[in-house]
């Protein structure tokens, strides 16, 4: 199967590649807003993509506060998982949007005890990992005061290192705009899927894995 990975589009269009399955790990919008999400999932949903997964991000602030509402907008073309899985041809995929506390956002815990309890709720047959956020130290550089610091979540490594040990072939994620890319580690592909750069210009491409 071809994986199309994308993720932060924030209200920018963009021409997927062909795939079986197109993957967003959030941050669709801006504010969040109704007006918003209606626009990205009347765009996201007319895809052509066979299967299409949503995974909310900090910025889609209305999944949190008024999810009803939220996933109106949604089509049956699109799969919405929010702590939940699906099984597409016998793989496993989940998907969760919550991180570290980043301003006043939506999905934002405490690091540590919060967090952790979030990721034990990942079962231990996924294939395929969809979180807003990165794990701690892969592709979550954020270049500041002339240095780096890792932004990504502890917690989250800590579980895909388990996850790692068992099933898990392919995490997708966004959330740092300076980490897109991909890389391997634990026998794990990584890929962050930013589609905006750091000046929240649509410049980085969707990234094609084939399982």
């Amino acid at each position: 199967m071809l994986i199309v990975c994308i993720s932060d589009t924030h209200n920018q269009r963009i021409d997927p590649p062909e795939g079986d399955i197109l993957i967003h790990a959030g941050d669709a919008t801006n504010e969040g807003t109704s007006e918003e999400l209606k626009e990205f999932f009347d765009w996201f949903c007319s895809l052509p993509h066979k299967t299409k997964i949503f995974v909310a991000g900090n910025h889609d602030v209305l999944f949190e506060k008024d999810p009803e509402t939220a996933k109106s907008f949604i089509s049956d073309s699109t799969i919405y998982l929010q702590d939940t899985s699906v099984k597409i041809n016998g793989i496993k995929i989940y998907g969760s949007p919550w991180q570290p506390v980043f301003f006043d956002w939506a999905f934002c815990l405490p690091r540590g005890k919060k967090l952790a309890e979030k990721w034990e709720l990942i079962p231990d047959d996924v294939e395929i990992l969809v979180t807003h956020c990165p794990p701690y130290g892969i592709l979550d550089e954020v270049y500041k005061n002339g240095g780096t610091s890792h932004e990504g979540c502890e917690e989250l490594r800590k579980r895909v290192e388990v996850l790692s040990r068992k099933r898990l072939k392919l995490h997708v994620f966004g959330h740092i705009h300076s980490g897109y890319g991909i890389t391997k580690a634990f026998g794990v592909e990584f890929v962050n899927a930013c589609i905006c750069d750091e000046e929240n210009i649509a410049k980085q491409k969707p990234i094609v894995i084939e399982i």
